[in-house]
């Protein structure tokens, strides 16, 4: 039975991070081909630094990733402790609801319902180009808002409720309380909803696609144009460098999660 479990979760990882690993090896293929590998080479990497498009489009990508990331994060932790501090279950319940159906709506009614909004809210105002960096923003704050509220009430919920008040009765103002007591406590799940909004905004296509303009376009976009004739090898090259930073910077988090962890029960047991 364990041998049977390892084989299968074996199999999940090979079905899941082979095709990473091809792109990788790819990366470094001295030809464009991609069946043969011709001879290793770093001259993808060196034309991914000349193509000036492909940057500017990277740099607005990480731009938008973290501006709405950090937007969403402080309005999300901020939305979970209200919806926590809701003495009525029903009213919980409804809003609860309503934050869960931006991820259950398929993305492509989002972005096209967006899309609507903007362009109806511009002949409004009689703006002659409404799409652009500030629709993008609003749009990819919309869908990340639910998951990083997601990720801190579960956290909230297993703080202890006595916290605040201790803090409280110990001479600390509410929101004092809440900053040096509470925020410190969740803080694990807020860097996890803003890891995971950072993610979910670096990654998203069908939105921002419906919701840019040709004056701001993301990463994905540009990779999309360039299917209609092929994707350029050193977008392979790109590839490989944002799954190893993203790889790298999991790894420190999480080492850095683990020593929080230790040190935290370890001053327990000296207690």
């Amino acid at each position: 039975m364990k041998a049977a479990s390892r084989i299968y979760t074996l199999l999940v990882f090979i079905f899941l991070y082979a095709p990473i690993a091809v792109l990788i090896v790819y990366s470094f293929n001295s030809s464009t081909s991609t069946v043969v590998m011709s001879g290793f080479s770093l001259k993808w990497y060196n034309s991914l630094i000349h193509d000036a498009a492909t940057l500017k489009a990277f740099r607005n990508t990480v731009l938008l990733a973290v501006v709405s990331s950090v937007t969403s994060t402080v309005l999300g932790t901020a939305a979970a402790v209200g919806i926590e501090h809701y003495k009525k279950s029903a009213l919980r319940a409804s809003v609860m609801a309503v934050t869960n159906i931006p991820m259950m709506n398929p993305e492509i009614v989002t972005g096209i319902s967006m899309m609507l909004l903007f362009v109806f809210i511009g002949k409004m105002v009689g703006a002659t180009s409404v799409l652009g960096f500030g629709t993008l923003l609003i749009a990819h704050i919309t869908f990340n808002l639910p998951y990083v509220i997601l990720t801190v009430l579960p956290k909230l919920r297993q703080t202890d409720k006595n916290l605040s008040e201790a803090a409280q009765d110990l001479g600390c103002k509410p929101y004092n309380a809440f900053f040096k007591v509470v925020l410190p406590a969740i803080s694990p799940a807020i860097i996890t909803g803003m890891i995971m909004a950072f993610t979910l905004s670096l990654d998203d296509f069908i939105i921002s696609y419906f919701t840019s303009g040709p004056g701001f376009q993301t990463l994905p976009i540009v990779i999309y144009s360039m299917t209609k004739k092929r994707v350029k090898p050193d977008m392979y090259a790109l590839a490989a460098i944002i799954f190893v930073s993203i790889l790298i910077l999991l790894i420190l988090y999480n080492v850095a999660q683990q020593k929080s962890e230790t040190k935290t029960r370890k001053r327990h047991r000296d207690r």
